[in-house]
């Protein structure tokens, strides 16, 4: 791991083709080989329910389960309770609020009035029933994520909130995740993972019954899975691996960008790219990420990332810089420059956009109250991020007055013969004619 970072540097008006081929929309389908192998763990879910289950589970976690311990019991909460610091309940329960907060004001702007001349309309909303939420935890557990996928549905008011996540080799899931989920009010708890969890969500089997939404970032697996029964179940979206996207110039301090960099690089196939018009900046931060990756936690996987998935571009301008983020539609966009703002209210496509030298990714993963389950890949061209939005409906309550529906007869009339339908013209006649 001595030597330079083999990042690569790049200098033009836009990110190189092969960059952006690898992104909606420009990507195809799903890998066929891949989903040849989901459709089959899926399928078998859906035929067998537990024993199936069951044995996927030894096969890919190597935990040997019976149908009686595929869901957690309140005697597994109260010892994870025992293994889990104070420090870090606080931490859960301080994440948990600052969500929560943001939350209740975005559900709040839903429910208005209008009104207008003998109309009203009320915007009214009701909650999903039922979700199932999915919790990484193969390789690290990420209670976080817990927190932020489970807050928003109870803000919306859902009523039965369940979980799945997979256990370690001897079948138990991680406490920091069994904690959480008490703390945010969970309701079911099943210690499944990967593509059996999110057939099993989707499907039911004896033991599980299917949820109406599944939500929740997984690998390549889960997120196959997740496309695969969205014919049949509702998801949130694509959400793969971690990207940040920085935006800088002179101003910016390049030892912040490289941390930044490589906290995101420490991800499992994560994406990390510097955009700038200073060359001077850009080779200080290529300085600072030598100096500081040499001796970072994780510098194995952050050497790999950097290496593959790294990239800096030089353009000509900010502008050009911003027409390269709306171009790429990051996960994360970090925009260092003095008119941050400015260049912020021209960003089109980011799951997150976090401005100035003090909102790190970092801290928006955890505790700034917005939640980081966000598109990757592109898809925040058309997706947004997790929110209590994904776990309601909106309807209308309308009521107009007869002197409203008069008024507005003459366009109705033009609209409905427009299309043929008379019976329509008919209907709203009739309330300007007596019954004979």
């Amino acid at each position: 791991m001595n030597g330079r970072v083999k990042i690569r540097i790049v200098e033009g008006s836009s990110l190189p083709p092969e960059v952006l081929n690898r992104r909606w929309p420009r990507i195809g389908g799903l890998d066929e080989e891949l989903a040849k192998r989901v459709e089959k763990i899926i399928h078998e879910v859906k035929l067998r329910g537990d024993p199936a289950l069951i044995e996927l589970e030894e096969k890919f976690d190597g935990a040997k389960l019976s149908p009686d311990k595929l869901r957690v019991n309140r005697e597994d909460i109260e010892k994870a309770y025992e293994k889990t610091s104070s420090r870090l309940i606080s931490a859960i329960e301080y994440s948990k609020s600052r969500i929560e907060e943001f939350q209740k004001e975005i559900l709040n702007h839903l429910r208005f009035t209008y009104k207008k001349e003998g109309l009203q309309i009320c915007s009214c909303i009701s909650p999903i029933r039922r979700v199932g939420c999915y919790i990484p935890g193969g390789a690290a557990p990420y209670p976080s994520t817990l927190v932020m996928t489970t807050t928003p549905a109870k803000v919306a008011g859902v009523k039965e909130i369940a979980i799945a996540s997979p256990p370690r080799c001897k079948g138990e899931i991680n406490h920091s995740i069994l904690v959480a989920a008490d703390i945010c009010g969970v309701d079911e708890i099943y210690r499944i993972g990967g593509v059996q969890a999110i057939a099993a969500l989707a499907y039911g089997t004896q033991s599980i019954r299917p949820v109406e939404k599944i939500v929740g970032p997984g690998n390549r697996y889960v997120q196959a899975a997740k496309i695969l029964i969205s014919r049949d179940r509702p998801i949130d979206f694509p959400a793969g691996p971690s990207e940040i996207f920085v935006i800088a110039d002179d101003s910016a301090d390049p030892r912040l960008i490289a941390l930044d960099m490589i906290s995101q690089a420490e991800h499992v196939d994560a994406s990390s790219i510097l955009v700038t018009s200073s060359r001077r900046l850009a080779k200080t931060v290529i300085d600072a990420l030598e100096k500081t990756v040499e001796s970072a936690p994780n510098k194995e996987i952050v050497y790999e990332n950097l290496s593959r998935n790294g990239l800096v571009l030089i353009c000509e301008s900010l502008e050009k810089a911003v027409r390269a983020a709306n171009d790429f539609a990051p996960e994360h966009l970090e925009i260092m420059t003095e008119n941050a703002w400015e260049i912020a209210e021209k960003i089109t496509s980011a799951g997150l956009v976090l401005v100035r030298e003090n909102t790190p990714v970092a801290a928006s993963d955890y505790c700034l109250g917005t939640i980081h389950v966000l598109p990757t890949g592109g898809f925040s061209h058309v997706y947004s991020s997790l929110s209590v939005l994904d776990f309601v409906k909106r309807f209308c309550i309308v009521e107009a007055s007869k002197d409203r529906l008069m008024e507005d007869w003459r366009s109705v009339k033009a609209l409905a013969e427009s299309e043929d339908l008379i019976n329509h013209i008919l209907a709203v006649e009739g309330r300007f004619t007596d019954e004979e």
